[in-house]
Formats: C-alpha cells, sequence, structure tokens
C-alpha cells in the first residue's frame, strides 16, 4: 500500500473527495469551476486560492492535500467536518470566545446535553457524539462566563465533561493534538471546580491518551494515581462510587497488561472483580459503565495482551448475558475474542466474531484499530472471509496522528 506521501496532490484531492462527491459537487462547494477542480485533480495546476478553497470544502488541512501529512485515519467528510467544529470549540471557548451562544443555558439543560452524548459516545456512535460535542462545549463555557465566581461550580463541572467528551472522540478518531488540548481543559476546569472526582476522571482520559500514543509507562503512572485517589470503603461505597472506582481500577490493569506487567495485573483484577461483586450488577455514572459483566468481559482483552489467550478464550466461554453492556462496550468484546481466537490460531473463528461485529456496528468499526491488527495477524489463513472483512475495515494509513496500533495500544 503507497504511503500518503507518495500519491500526487492529484491524486490525494481525488482520495478526499471519496465516491460520494463527484467533481461538479466539489466545484459547486468551493465557488471553482470543474475545470479548475479537473486541473488540480490531473496535476496540471494548483494555485493558493484553490488549495484553500478545497481544504475548506473538503473540510481538512492544507498540509494534508499537499501530502505533509497524513489523513486521520478512516476520516470521511462528515468526520472531518465535526473535528473542525470540536477543534474550533475547544480551542475558542478556552480563549473565552462563545460563538454562535444568544443566551447561557440552565444547568438542567446542560445536564441533558451531558447525558445526551454520553448516551450516543456509548452506542459507538462517535461522529454524532462529536457533533453533539462541539456547540455542549461552547454553552457549558458560556454558561460558566455568566456566573458569578461562587456560583460556577456546577457549570464548572459541565464544562469538565463537555471537554473530557470532546477529548475522548478526538481520540478515538486519532486526533491526537485535540485529544491532548480537549483533556488538558478538561484537567484545568475540574482543578477550578475543585472536584477530586471529575479530576479523577479527567486523569483517566489522559491515561487513555497516554495508551493511544504508545506512552505506557506515564499511561500506567496516571491510570494508578486515578484509581487510588478515589478508592471508597466497599462497605459504605455507593452504586456511583464503585461505579467510577471499578472502571479506574479496571483501566489500570489494562494499561498494567499492555506492559505486560502480569503481578499488577492480577492486583487490579482482583479488585476489579470485587468491586463488580459487590455492585451485583451494571451502573453507569460520570460517562462510564462499571459492574461484574463488565469486569469479565475487560479481563478477556487483558488476558489477550499478556499472552494468554487460553485463558481469554476460558472466560469468554464463562460469560452470559452481555444485554447490560453498551452496544460500544460488546463489540469491543468482540473485538477481544476475535483477537484471543486468532492468537490461538482458530482463523475461521476469529474472523467470523470479527465480520459479525463489523457488520453489526459499522459506524463503530471504521474507527476502531484493533480489526486491522487482528487482519495482520491471520494473513492469508482464510481468504475468502478475509477478503470480505479487509472490505469492511477499508483502507488504512498507519500513520493518523499517533504511533502506528499494535495489540498493545489499539484500545
Amino acid at each position: 500500500m503507497a504511503q500518503w506521501s507518495e500519491y500526487t496532490t492529484g491524486e490525494r484531492i481525488k482520495l478526499l473527495r471519496g465516491r460520494d462527491i463527484r467533481q461538479t459537487d466539489l466545484a459547486e462547494m468551493t465557488g471553482l469551476s470543474v475545470a479548475t477542480i479537473q486541473a488540480a485533480e490531473q496535476d496540471k495546476t494548483l494555485s493558493l486560492q484553490t488549495l484553500l478553497a478545497l481544504a475548506d470544502a473538503l473540510q481538512t488541512d492544507t498540509s494534508v492535500i499537499l501530502g505533509q501529512q497524513e489523513p486521520r485515519r478512516q476520516m470521511d467528510r462528515g468526520d472531518r467536518a465535526v473535528m473542525r467544529a470540536l477543534s474550533l470549540a475547544v480551542h475558542d471557548t478556552a480563549a473565552g470566545v462563545f460563538a454562535g451562544v444568544e443566551a447561557p443555558p440552565m444547568l438542567a439543560e446542560l445536564k441533558e446535553a451531558t447525558a445526551r452524548c454520553w448516551g450516543l459516545y456509548w452506542k459507538g456512535r462517535y461522529t454524532e457524539a462529536g457533533a453533539m460535542a462541539a456547540p455542549f462545549v461552547t454553552a457549558a463555557a458560556a454558561a460558566v462566563h455568566d456566573r458569578a465566581v461562587g456560583d460556577q461550580a456546577a457549570a464548572l463541572g459541565a464544562l469538565s465533561d463537555a471537554y473530557r467528551i470532546a477529548g475522548y472522540v478526538a481520540n478515538l478518531l486519532g486526533n491526537r493534538d485535540l485529544a491532548y488540548a480537549a483533556i488538558g481543559h478538561a484537567q484545568a476546569t475540574a482543578e477550578r471546580a475543585s472536584d477530586d472526582l471529575r479530576l479523577a476522571l479527567v486523569m483517566s482520559g489522559r491515561s487513555w491518551v497516554y495508551l493511544r500514543d504508545a506512552r505506557l509507562t506515564e499511561a500506567l503512572t496516571l491510570a494508578e494515581k486515578a484509581a487510588v485517589t478515589i478508592e471508597p470503603r466497599f462497605s459504605t461505597a455507593t452504586a456511583e462510587e464503585l461505579t467510577v472506582y471499578g472502571s479506574h481500577i479496571n483501566f489500570a490493569a489494562v494499561v498494567a497488561s499492555r506492559m505486560g506487567n502480569k503481578d499488577r495485573v492480577g492486583d487490579y483484577l482482583s479488585q476489579s472483580h470485587a468491586a463488580g461483586a459487590r455492585m451485583g450488577g451494571e451502573h453507569r455514572a460520570h460517562g462510564t459503565l462499571f459492574g461484574p459483566v463488565t469486569a469479565t468481559t475487560q479481563a478477556v482483552g487483558i488476558n489477550v495482551a499478556l499472552g494468554q489467550a487460553g485463558k481469554a478464550l476460558r472466560l469468554a466461554e464463562s460469560i452470559g448475558d452481555l444485554s447490560q453492556l453498551t452496544p460500544a462496550a460488546r463489540n469491543r468484546y468482540a473485538m477481544d475474542k476475535a483477537m484471543a481466537q486468532a492468537d490461538a490460531k482458530l482463523w475461521d473463528a476469529s474472523l467470523e466474531t470479527l465480520e459479525g461485529a463489523l457488520r453489526a456496528a459499522p459506524e463503530w468499526g471504521r474507527h476502531q484499530a484493533l480489526p486491522g491488527v487482528i487482519v495482520q495477524k491471520v494473513g492469508r489463513a482464510s481468504t475468502a472471509r478475509l477478503r470480505r472483512v479487509s472490505e469492511l475495515i477499508g483502507v488504512r494509513h498507519g500513520a493518523d496522528g499517533f504511533a502506528p496500533a499494535t495489540a498493545r495500544t489499539a484500545l
């Protein structure tokens, strides 16, 4: 597969335009003539004015068109438009700009927006979540600005959540710089609110960004700190406290598994299962879901990362009803199971599991890195199904703003 920089500028324009946008459509979108579009795609002429117009219409950066930077992994024009709006919202609000807000929202409206964004996110509808998060960030920032200093805590909490959602979406869609910026603003806002719980949530979020960026040691340090900060007394802890703590300690186990640290993984999984058992069922709180089923399904992926495919598959066999999980969590579990099957050289079973998940949730699947890792591992073992799965995954470029995905960082 050719590297992005190896294509000509004209070829890159065609690839960014894709099949859904014709040359006549692009001409209308840019205000340029069809002849100008054709000349650009044939590498005949490309003026600065044309370059800027194309970048704006295709919702990308001029450096991407010129081949100086890879396009974000698996992003179509709609994804790029969402990322641009989200980037503007994050950076503008951090500078005190709240464009488009006629009247600051009430706290009840912010609470509803938070729930709707997380609802879309946990369904795996990341582009929609990002589209909603952009105005949410701006509205929450305006609400903070509208209140007296002593009356800002609740609005600051909502703004921290909005920034965190923005960071999560950017992280999944491969926009590293925006992910770092958004999670940084989420931390600063939580600190202004003096909200220890949200600070822990943000720390865990930053740890995830580090993990995707292959900064494993820093990711583990932050994940551990986040979990310790909010560790409750099991005898008196509420379901909300156990949900947040359980998800944090489980993520610490995930990061430790990527580093191959079996001792830490064992300790964290023990605490994770204890928290899940104490809860008795799955609960949601502050954008997280946790319970006994979550603890077990995530333990499957953790054991895969440790090279214990047999143990992972035995755990998978013990799991029954997955209906309490979010769609995104069920799909992620399917990816982990497919990876365990691939490691166990159960090639057809692995591809069958993977194909089922990708067909059930194509929108979710195209933003995941792990399917590509599984396909590489399976190789040529089952060509017919492999071709179908490869088509579902689509063309992927290795440099996506983060280090190339591996079994350790594809989370």
